[in-house]
């Protein structure tokens, strides 16, 4: 399964914009971290395939798709989940996980960066939020009654930019997203806070007080505005990073969460 963007632009969309050598030196460390991809990850995950995704300026991206897995004789309307992982993840090792929103009726679709794993093109902020705009809007086309984002700390900067540039979804989570990304060196253009919808109310945003990956004070601004447009936010004494919780029960009562709110 392959989708592509229609729209064509002579802007260089592999840009850097928060520094030309900063930028490229984070998000070379950030792929490597991230590892080789799985090949056949998608084979242990029922109803999961690759896909790709071609994007405006020809980089093709490796996705995988969950397909949805009703429960007998349900009759829900039909919806897509988009997610963003973090910035030293790939798609192939959240597929078991997302699995279970899969099972709740959801086409889940996943995506490597550019320039990570078996994506093509150079990882650039404003190229990942570039590609995500147009992966949404393609899914948006596809026909889906509900549309539902989900993004993991640096996912959430991603899908933040693409609520702010216009997509119109149903529900979405940011789990561990910064507030600012100009302190960083990048445009204030691309600051979460600065994306927020107007009216917020369609949000979850969670924090957890042991994150030391994006730590409480980084996210006040956002938890702070975004409650004030009618999000709802959660600050988690227990919740460390996405990801990274102490153990397996206390990241079973995230991940519950989240489900709970897209499904509400």
């Amino acid at each position: 399964m392959t989708l592509a963007a229609t729209d064509p632009s002579a802007e260089d969309p592999e840009q850097t914009v928060c520094g030309w050598f900063k930028e490229r030196l984070a998000f070379a460390a950030w792929s490597a971290v991230a590892g080789a991809p799985n090949p056949q990850a998608w084979r242990g995950v029922q109803g999961a395939v690759p896909i790709s995704f071609k994007t405006r300026d020809g980089r093709a991206l490796a996705g995988y798709k969950i397909s949805a897995k009703p429960a007998p004789g349900a009759a829900g309307r039909s919806g897509f989940l988009l997610v963003a992982q973090g910035n030293a993840m790939l798609a192939d090792q959240l597929l078991p996980e997302l699995s279970a929103f899969a099972e709740r009726g959801l086409d889940v679709f996943i995506y490597d960066y550019r320039g990570y794993g078996a994506s093509e093109g150079k990882p650039r902020l404003k190229a990942i939020v570039g590609d995500y705009r147009e992966i949404f809007q393609a899914h948006s086309a596809s026909g889906y009654e509900r549309k539902l984002l989900y993004g993991i700390s640096f996912g959430g900067v991603v899908m933040l930019n693409v609520m702010g540039r216009g997509a119109q979804f149903d529900k979405a989570v940011i789990d561990s997203a910064p507030s600012r990304v100009s302190a960083l060196g990048c445009p204030a253009e691309y600051d979460p806070v600065s994306k927020l919808p107007a009216d917020s109310s369609s949000l979850l945003i969670i924090s957890g007080q042991q994150d030391t990956v994006v730590r409480p004070g980084e996210m006040r601004e956002l938890l702070e505005v975004a409650r004030a447009r009618g999000a709802k936010t959660l600050v988690a004494e227990q919740f460390a990073h996405p990801f990274m919780d102490a153990d397996i029960a206390i990241h079973g009562q995230r991940q519950k969460i989240v489900l709970e709110h897209l499904f509400d």
